[in-house]
């Protein structure tokens, strides 16, 4: 799962893409997000994902133990679904926003 030749002729970083996923800051680390705009674009839609999953822990421990148990589990098999959305995306090589997500991954300039 390394350089995969796109559809459109050029190469893209797909292992670097499902890594953006994961844990999104390691391809700022590398400079790969800003010298491959398939990987950029990626590793803006993991950190919308990880800021969505930070947000609702967060919620969690504001909000009443009893009510928050009664939907935090709902949510947190959103947040998996989504990021099954991406990897499965990178891995096709394709740059298609998180569905709900991923119109707010825009905001983010690097």
């Amino acid at each position: 799962m390394a350089d995969i030749i796109s559809p459109m002729g050029g190469k893209k970083n797909t292992a670097m893409a499902v890594i953006a996923y994961i844990l999104f800051f390691i391809p700022l680390l590398t400079g790969d997000a800003k010298k491959d705009p398939f990987v950029k674009y990626h590793t803006k839609q993991g950190l919308v994902l990880f800021l969505l999953a930070f947000l609702i822990n967060v919620i969690g421990w504001i909000i009443p133990f009893y009510f928050w148990f009664t939907i935090s589990w709902v949510l947190s098999l959103c947040v998996l679904v989504l990021l099954i959305l991406g990897i499965v995306n990178a891995v096709n090589c394709k740059q298609e926003p998180l569905p709900v997500i991923g119109k707010f991954a825009d905001v983010f300039k690097f």
